[in-house]
């Protein structure tokens, strides 16, 4: 007889709402950069992923999976991700329109810069000041906005695993520029120390970047409980606080 409470309470504990199990959504990214991605329980998608799961209306847990570029890719267009996909742009996937995916609101906005020593000239007015030198990029990363701004330049890209070991090449003299985006390079600078006098930042001749969400039509469920949430990031002291740590 003394079995029976407890049974009725694990009977009853079945049936409330608040048991039912979390649906697990998988959010993929591509990066393995700082501020974007510090370590695996640190960065900017690490504290959106887990503001996701403190604010997005109940039944959902977020968790963070990263696959390489060109994989996810792939998964998204072949129509395979069984998942959601953070800090993408609409052109990247040749969705201006938007009707391809389901698109948040920007909860990021970003600008390609290209990045030299102290001394080196430069000038956007000068097509070919820096003709036959070198430029850091990503290995496996396209960029449409820039490849115009690369043959007028002159310049030869020359790729590594992400931007941090791209500025860590342009540190030792393998590389002559780098061309990445500013929040990127502006906390490389931070981290690392490096005076604002030692490198030189100038904008490219590029659209923002808009980092939001991708979501699949499959997963429209879940776009309607989460773009309500990113629409709103703007506004909350919480998440201002968390993003002004990466400034």
């Amino acid at each position: 007889m003394n079995k029976l409470p407890a049974v009725l309470m694990m009977l009853c504990a079945s049936v409330l709402p608040g048991a039912a199990l979390a649906e697990v959504v998988t959010v993929y990214t591509s990066a393995r950069v700082a501020p974007l991605v510090v370590s695996d329980d640190q960065g900017i998608y690490p504290d959106l992923i887990r503001y996701l799961n403190r604010h997005a209306p109940g039944g959902l847990s977020f968790r963070l999976e990263y696959l390489p570029r060109k994989r996810l890719q792939l998964k998204v267009e072949n129509g395979e991700l069984n998942g959601i996909v953070i800090g993408m742009m609409p052109r990247w996937f040749d969705d201006a329109a938007q009707k391809k995916y389901l698109w948040t609101t920007p909860f990021a906005l970003d600008r390609y810069v290209v990045v030299l020593p102290a001394g080196q000239a430069y000038s956007q007015a000068k097509p070919g000041a820096l003709a036959g030198r070198s430029v850091g990029m990503v290995l496996g990363y396209s960029y449409p906005d820039l490849e115009s701004w690369v043959r007028r330049q002159g310049l030869i890209r020359n790729d590594a695993p992400s931007d941090d070991k791209s500025l860590e090449k342009l540190q030792l003299g393998r590389v002559d520029s780098v061309a990445a985006a500013e929040s990127v390079v502006r906390y490389y600078m931070k981290v690392h120390g490096i005076r604002e006098d030692k490198l030189q930042l100038y904008g490219l001749p590029s659209s923002p970047t808009e980092r939001r969400f991708l979501v699949p039509h499959s997963k429209a469920a879940v776009y309607e409980k989460i773009a309500p949430v990113i629409r709103k990031l703007k506004d909350d002291p919480e998440w201002q606080r968390l993003v002004s740590r990466y400034e």
